[in-house]
């Protein structure tokens, strides 16, 4: 590290000693757009179980990797699976007969390994914890089956036998976040549907935008009822974008808009690049490369939807152009990872995919409560830049390189004056490393390697 630093500080020099022709990132501290949450990742499905079973040296790598802000990623969200039934990791296994009678809840104080994630996110100093259900439990809805589809029992259209299930499902969901605020997490987040618009295998349930609604505003009374009012209800975690905007626009039409708290997307099916019509934070809380195994060592070899430069554009492209104040990966760490996962456990050593490092640019450095600020380069070269104003005050700047060539960037500030700055660079070979940079005469250079990303840290 400490030579590939010398090499950047050389060819910085020799650049400025024999120029190629700059180009100039305007950042505007005066033009503000939205405020931004943090980045994460789930360990749903078993995977939390998985971290909690490693030998005390590699938990505590994996750990480090995914949550430290020094050595590590510094992830700020964890979106955790509330459970419907199939795997035995409900809180009312059984049915109570009818929609009316009184549920027996059951509860581990585990919950699939998820508690003692939780924990370990928390002691890293992690506050945002995202409670999801993929699916209200199966004697709940139409097709008495939590995998498979079907619909929630009472919203519009849809009936059972059994009863109108809202109210018992609203009172399901808030008895998980008091059981989790009972093991001294607070649920932050709380969402009732995921893929609604994707029937599948696995624990899943369908939605319409109204339908939706219809159990909204039940959710949001019971939520008020219980004195959980620092819970910001979700809604509703599509495939992908255009099918969230649909669905976002049905929410709208019925009135629930301010019962939620945030509009939640997934990426699969279509990417967030334009912004979300609604007056409310957007997250996107899943995307990932499904298919292929686990490359660690390619930041950029081809352009592959794997490497580490894909996943840098792919979410920058998501905050500017979706305007989103979250992102967060599928799986953060698995045994026997696929591309999927951001950290393979399968080894003896945790071994992190350069989609980790790319993920890192953005939550080492993009805190809880920053705001985007207006970035723009004066050159249609194949730069493309973000920067955020952190709460200490300091300005970060990202910059993706997507071309082959090394690039001469001059950041000019407007609005404030810059006293110091750093600069961290991914690029093949170089998970992230440091980067030389100058501070004269209010501006700050440095130099861009092709296909790689830099974060400019600035003190000002």
């Amino acid at each position: 590290m400490n030579l590939r630093f010398a090499f950047h500080a050389l060819f910085s020099l020799l650049l400025h000693v024999f120029p190629v022709s700059a180009v100039t990132v305007t950042v505007d501290i005066g033009t503000t757009y939205q405020e931004m949450d943090g980045f994460g990742f789930s360990q749903a499905f078993g995977r939390a179980n998985d971290v909690k079973n490693l030998p005390a040296a590699q938990q505590r790598q994996t750990l480090d990797l995914l949550f430290n802000i020094t050595n590590g990623a510094g992830m700020t969200i964890l979106r955790n699976r509330i459970g419907s039934g199939g795997l035995g990791d409900s809180i009312e296994p059984n049915s109570p007969g009818s929609s009316n009678a009184t549920p027996t809840y059951v509860w581990d104080g585990d919950d699939s390994g998820q508690v003692w994630f939780s924990q370990q996110a928390r002691s890293y100093g992690v506050s945002t914890f995202y409670a999801d259900a993929w699916s209200a439990p199966g004697f709940m809805k139409t097709n008495n089956n939590q995998n498979e589809g079907g619909y929630l029992c009472g919203v519009s259209g849809e009936s059972c036998s059994s009863g109108d299930w809202r109210q018992a499902y609203a009172d399901f969901l808030v008895k998980y976040v008091q059981d989790y605020a009972s093991v001294g997490i607070d649920v932050t987040h709380l969402g009732f549907l995921n893929e609604p618009d994707y029937v599948t295998s696995y624990s899943s349930m369908q939605s319409n935008g109204e339908q939706a609604a219809d159990f909204i505003k039940v959710l949001s009374a019971t939520v008020r009822n219980a004195n959980l009012t620092d819970i910001k209800l979700t809604c509703c975690d599509a495939t992908g974008w255009t099918a969230q905007t649909n669905l976002t626009a049905g929410l709208i039409t019925s009135g629930v808009e301010n019962d939620l708290g945030i509009i939640t997307s997934h990426s699969y099916s279509s990417d967030p690049t334009t912004p979300m019509n609604t007056s409310l934070k957007v997250w996107e809380t899943e995307n990932a490369d499904l298919d292929g195994e686990f490359v660690p060592n390619d930041w950029y070899s081809s352009g592959a939807a794997g490497e580490g430069l894909t996943w840098a554009s792919n979410i920058l492209e998501a905050i500017v152009s979706g305007n989103v104040s979250a992102y967060l990966y599928w799986e953060g760490a698995e045994v026997g990872a696929t591309n999927s996962a951001l950290v393979d456990i399968s080894g003896t050593t945790p071994q992190a995919s350069k989609r980790l490092w790319a993920l890192a640019h953005y939550s080492r450095f993009i805190r809880p409560g920053a705001v985007r600020i207006d970035a723009n380069s004066d050159s249609s070269t194949d730069l493309k830049v973000a920067a955020f104003r952190n709460i200490d005050g300091t300005v970060s700047t990202q910059v993706i390189n997507s071309a082959a060539s090394v690039q001469d960037v001059t950041l000019a500030p407007q609005g404030f004056t810059v006293r110091n700055g750093t600069g961290y660079v991914s690029e093949q070979g170089t998970e992230f490393g440091r980067l030389g940079v100058e501070v004269s005469a209010g501006e700050v250079t440095g130099i861009i390697p092709g296909h790689s990303m830099v974060t400019f840290v600035l003190e000002i």
